[in-house]
């Protein structure tokens, strides 16, 4: 079976690039808007990794992370930031709030499938 990735970001026309890359890879993407759509959508089932925007209308993905990590079933899930913010106070705060990644976009795809091999749950 096919390991799920939530990838959360405003943008449709990025969820798509992700997509496209992590389906290529064999994986399976759930997709969310914002943090909030991102929560709805963290209903039980199981997620091996989380691709998450900083910058987010609604609910940004660092308080969508902390969040996420208040959730039983989610806390050890694994979270790569994927964003155009690069200064280090922000990598601090997403670090602080469960992050194990950061890629700043543009990003390469097999730059984001790399993080994601050696991230995901077993």
């Amino acid at each position: 079976m096919a390991k799920s990735i939530l990838v959360v970001d405003d943008s449709a026309s990025l969820r798509q690039v992700v997509k496209i890359a992590l389906t290529g890879a064999g994986y399976d993407v759930i997709e969310a808007e914002d943090g909030e759509d991102a929560l709805k959508k963290l209903d039980g089932r199981k997620v091996h990794l989380v691709v998450s925007d900083v910058n987010m209308p609604v609910m940004d993905g660092i308080t969508f992370v902390k969040r996420m990590k208040l959730l039983p079933s989610y806390r050890f899930t694994p979270v790569i930031m994927l964003t155009t913010e690069s200064q280090e106070g922000k990598k601090l705060e997403g670090q602080a709030a469960g992050a194990k990644a950061w890629v700043v976009k543009p990003f390469k795809p097999e730059q984001m499938l790399a993080a994601v091999a050696k991230l995901i749950l077993p």
